[in-house]
């Protein structure tokens, strides 16, 4: 059973930051990709920021400059830098991984549970 487990989230004013952590359970065999979406109330879930085997980073438009997605080595682990935060950036967080759970498994995303970032003006 793969777990993705999230934490970091929490209340912070404008301008100051936040570090988001994703744990993926270690009874699998490969990560493939690991991102953070996020979905604030009435709007669509979006893609915050990603990063892949090969480390290569991809990030929305609106967190350039401000967030840095980043990983452990052996990945187990992703974590979401978040700096001069704005009110706008308040929604749920959550961490998506796309994993091979055993070496004949089929890659299959998997989602957590979520954490809650709110940022006051």
């Amino acid at each position: 059973q793969v777990q993705l487990v999230e934490s970091g989230g929490g209340l912070v004013q404008a301008g100051g930051s936040l570090r988001l952590t994703c744990a993926a359970s270690t009874n699998i065999f490969s990560i493939n990709a690991m991102g953070w979406y996020r979905q604030a109330p009435g709007k669509q879930r979006e893609l915050v920021a990603a990063i892949t085997r090969s480390a290569g980073t991809n990030y929305a438009d609106f967190v350039k400059g401000r967030f840095t997605i980043s990983r452990d080595n052996p990945w187990t682990t992703v974590y979401l830098q978040m700096n001069s935060l704005k009110p706008e950036d308040t929604a749920v967080y959550y961490c998506n991984a796309f994993i091979l759970a055993t070496p004949i498994s089929r890659g299959t995303y998997y989602w957590g549970q979520g954490t809650q970032v709110t940022v006051s003006s």
